[in-house]
């Protein structure tokens, strides 16, 4: 089975690299975000304590959200081109068993995630000045945790979606709008309360309250609403995902 599963993640890793627009989308998007946006509000970092918190704090966990958001439009584009043109099918009948294909997009997934977060780290280095309060391995393991929540609603939204043209359209019009609610733009308090009891339910923001409590420099026991928020919808959407999840 890990035979398979290597051999499986190397070929769709090298397949994703051969098409220049999703790996500019998925990598270089994120990245080049951060570095003109950091250029920007660095030089006026300065001029405002506001400012100041948004390039320490606000803008890495914006790009870090945005790396996710990238991928799971990325996962459930591949995974409806690959319903559409029988590759599922077919890949159902090979000895590999059908978690095992799914997980392999999954790790690769992951693995350029840590391609874009240390490009990230590079691109931030040239110019990101501020003091950064978080232990690295624990940063990771929140932005692992966040990830693969996120990717959970990205294997509902492929099961769902009746061919591949739809599929970033539709992921769009579902994750963009929880940005927009996510609390990292402006304070959960300011908004009313239907709205922030909408918010609660929503992954993203619990992602976002997660990775800016460990990035400033929280402990994880501060933050066990979110953690619990997060491995609740990784259940539900896979259990979900495996039982709406078509193959054909």
């Amino acid at each position: 089975m890990l035979r398979g599963l290597f051999k499986l993640t190397w070929v769709e890793l090298k397949i994703f690299l051969r098409e220049p627009m999703g790996a500019i989308g998925t990598i270089g998007v994120p990245v080049l975000m951060f570095v003109v946006l950091g250029r920007i509000f660095q030089k006026r970092a300065e001029l405002s304590a506001d400012v100041t918190t948004f390039v320490a704090v606000f803008l890495p966990i914006f790009a870090t959200i945005l790396i996710a958001l990238s991928n799971v439009l990325s996962l459930t584009a591949i995974i409806s081109i690959y319903r559409e043109h029988g590759i599922l099918k077919r890949l159902k009948a090979t000895p590999l068993r059908a978690q095992t294909i799914l997980i392999t997009h999954v790790i690769v997934k992951l693995l350029l995630t840590v391609a874009t977060l240390f490009l990230l780290v590079l691109a931030g280095k040239t110019f990101y000045t501020a003091e950064v309060q978080a232990h690295p391995l624990s940063f990771a393991a929140a932005m692992l945790l966040s990830m693969l929540s996120i990717l959970s609603i990205g294997f509902v939204i492929a099961s769902i979606v009746p061919t591949a043209r739809f599929a970033q359209p539709v992921g769009s019009v579902i994750l963009y709008p929880m940005l927009a609610f996510s609390g990292l733009f402006f304070p959960l308090d300011a908004l009313p309360e239907p709205v922030q009891v909408a918010a609660n339910l929503l992954p993203l923001t619990h992602a976002v309250g997660l990775l800016q409590g460990i990035w400033t420099g929280g402990a994880w026991s501060d933050h066990l609403w979110q953690v619990a928020a997060l491995v609740a919808n990784f259940v539900v959407c896979t259990v979900l995902a495996g039982k709406i999840f078509r193959w054909e």
